[in-house]
């Protein structure tokens, strides 16, 4: 996974400390089926996920994640939940814990396919025959599925 290079900046002054970041998760819609990626660090099929830059609005990452992990143009419809993710340790040791800001998206253009190193697999998934995934991931996607009109937040 390349790592930003505003985050290599701070890991230069923080070494690997626990970062708390801004992130996203794309759950992108198209009729009933789910986008998802297969990661290519662990091996696990997870919606677009990403980090949000310095000065970028959640809602124009997770847009911009979509095209560059799958090559598709994607709406942002609505902040379906706000979480915190579990402490992350990575495999060179840099530790992290993410905001994650969750968006239902729908899928406007685009075939989608692998468009990075960040994955090594994307397919579509009926709702009802989605891949095992993490708790964590269920979580992500019941939150888009729901449609409610607010916002879940952790408590």
């Amino acid at each position: 996974m390349p790592i930003p290079d505003f985050v290599q900046e701070l890991r230069r002054h923080v070494g690997r400390e626990q970062l708390w970041l801004p992130g996203v998760t794309a759950v992108i819609r198209r009729g009933d089926s789910i986008l998802l990626v297969k990661r290519a660090d662990n091996g696990e099929w997870a919606p677009v996920s990403g980090i949000v830059d310095p000065g970028e609005s959640p809602g124009v990452a997770a847009r911009r994640e979509a095209l560059e992990e799958t090559g598709v143009a994607i709406s942002v419809d609505r902040l379906a939940a706000v979480t915190v993710t579990d402490p992350v340790v990575y495999s060179n040791g840099d530790r992290a814990v993410y905001l994650d800001h969750n968006f239902a998206c729908t899928w406007l253009a685009g075939e989608p396919r692998v468009a990075d190193d960040e994955s090594t697999d994307v397919g579509w998934f009926p709702v009802d025959a989605l891949p095992s995934m993490s708790s964590e991931l269920v979580a992500r996607i019941d939150a888009v599925l729901a449609d409610e009109p607010r916002t879940r937040f952790q408590s």
